[in-house]
């Protein structure tokens, strides 16, 4: 057996906002692959971030197994100093490669952590790479060169307009966020063409895209399409921009609809997201609070100005550049980056820190933690943290010590941010919109069940569905597994699920980074959508 597959993605996708839009018709084809097939609520990964969520979702395994916690990652085993996480800290053997090794083939399109690409059986053409740089990470060679004779092929649009981004996330007029939604729109579309010419010239056994406008707009409109969030009455202004993203969503629906038609009726389809989403109306400015409890020492008197600090990091186009805003010597536990919601200790001897004695360590962690679930709002006098992991309870594996020591989650989908404040807590102007971990599971084909509703699924079972769809066996060592109920009856009697050995690491090649200006970019890039402060 050896099916054909078609996974899309949708970045940020959540049932909250689909479920409506489905029932007002704005997405009539989903509305229909829905009742005729199954679907599930997907759980994401601690926390719920894309790239290790994407990347647990194409490797089956977990943050501390692939080694993907954040955007970044440490430059070397003895240093806090980061860098931007990049293919080459992929610890994990990837679907892709899976196929590849059993003779089939696959066609992978904008997927974050793809760049620069391993060699597999088919094409790559990843995501998160500025343009100037896609015809050396697109796979094989050749392959971009070939893409620029599409009709209306623009490298630009395929990644992302860094100046439109950031005009919409930190205030701009309407028409500019007007054009912002539009840009999302033309985006969707150029990966929609690339897609559609490699399916038709060369098709895959397994064929693979990721659409993340819906993670842009929700962020930044989640109060125009959550119908728990919306003004009964909207302004102008408002009612403009909601008919934009209403148009967005209409727009992806037909896409998604040319993309399932062409795949044909003997592929089984499946959507997945890396996470979900939610409203949010707090930011917790973590360093500020460890400050005002003794675990931070600023550099200087007092707290850096906050615009400073900003531009510093911006400027240096490296995280890194928090040592300079830090006095280290009087500090003990930090947040080294707002999108990993999470602080790090620091333990003297460890990344050449001072800090905390290593036998002193357990404790010391114990009451951080319990003085985070202490922690309430002036306001309302509840918690603001819901949550707190250890290392080990969020990140088990051979990596884990890659990530923070404590990882939380907070109240009503409060944002963390690591620049200096003068209040540990601030209540935003306006609803956006954050992650959730809830993310959506939807599937149908000749292989799955019809009109079911599963359990909560995992992200982690993504690789062993479509591995067991494409009939190769599960490798034994994978975390997820082929959910109970997902295929039919029929077909699992005829096509029993098989374990076979364990994934081959991957083949370790120097890493490669954006270095100067290319560096600064993407940090601005990640600026602009409030991953970085």
């Amino acid at each position: 057996m050896s099916g054909r597959c078609l996974l899309i993605g949708l970045d940020g996708a959540t049932f909250s906002i689909l479920d409506p839009l489905m029932e007002e018709g704005v997405m009539p084809f989903l509305k229909r692959f829905v009742e005729s097939g199954t679907r599930a609520e997907l759980r994401s990964v601690v926390p719920p971030l894309t790239p290790p969520a994407w990347t647990s979702i194409m490797t089956g395994r977990s943050p501390g197994n692939h080694g993907i916690v954040d955007f970044f990652t440490y430059e070397s085993p003895d240093t806090r100093y980061v860098r931007f996480a990049n293919s080459s800290h992929v610890q994990c053997e990837t679907v892709w490669s899976m196929a590849s090794r059993h003779r089939l083939t696959s066609t992978t399109l904008n997927f974050p952590l793809m760049a620069p690409p391993r060699p597999i059986a088919g094409h790559v053409v990843p995501g998160w790479v500025l343009w100037r740089y896609l015809r050396h990470y697109c796979y094989p060679a050749g392959l971009y060169d070939r893409l620029k004779g599409l009709p209306g092929f623009l490298a630009k649009e395929l990644a992302m307009n860094i100046d439109l981004e950031q005009k919409a996330v930190e205030g701009c007029a309407q028409e500019e966020q007007e054009e912002w939604a539009r840009f999302h729109i033309r985006r969707e579309r150029q990966w929609f063409e690339i897609l559609t010419w490699l399916m038709r010239t060369e098709p895959s056994h397994l064929t693979a895209i990721v659409f993340d406008g819906v993670d842009k707009l929700q962020h930044l409109f989640w109060r125009l399409l959550d119908p728990a969030c919306r003004a009964e009455r909207l302004s102008p202004r408002d009612e403009g921009l909601r008919r934009l993203c209403l148009d967005y969503f209409r727009q992806l629906d037909g896409i998604i609809a040319e993309a399932v038609t062409l795949a044909g009726e003997d592929a089984n389809v499946f959507f997945v997201s890396d996470h979900g989403f939610g409203p949010s109306d707090n930011i917790f400015y973590v360093n500020s609070w460890l400050h005002q409890n003794g675990y931070l020492k600023w550099a200087g008197n007092g707290a850096p100005n906050e615009q400073a600090a900003g531009a510093l990091g911006l400027n240096l186009g490296m995280i890194g550049s928090m040592d300079r805003l830090i006095d280290w010597s009087g500090t003990t536990a930090y947040a080294r980056t707002p999108s990993s919601y999470g602080i790090h200790i620091c333990v003297a001897g460890t990344r050449g820190e001072e800090g905390v004695p290593p036998a002193d360590y357990l404790p010391f962690r114990q009451r951080l933690a319990d003085a985070l679930r202490a922690f309430t709002d002036p306001a309302t006098g509840q918690p603001v943290v819901t949550r707190v992991w250890t290392r080990e309870e969020a990140f088990s594996g051979p990596l884990a010590d890659i990530a923070p020591d404590l990882t939380f989650a907070l109240r009503n989908g409060g944002a963390p941010s690591t620049v200096p404040s003068d209040t540990a807590l601030h209540r935003r102007a306006e609803t956006i919109g954050s992650h959730r971990p809830e993310g959506i599971f939807l599937a149908r084909g000749p292989a799955v069940a019809n009109g079911a509703s599963l359990p909560q699924i995992s992200v982690l079972d993504a690789t062993p569905i479509l591995l067991y769809a494409l009939g190769i066996p599960v490798p034994e060592d994978l975390e997820g597994r082929v959910p109970p109920g997902l295929f039919k009856p029929a077909f699992v009697t005829t096509h029993p699920i098989m374990m076979g050995g364990p994934t081959i690491p991957p083949e370790t090649f120097p890493s490669v980074a954006v270095e100067g200006e290319g560096e600064q970019e993407v940090m601005a890039r990640l600026k602009a959508l409030g991953y970085v402060d």
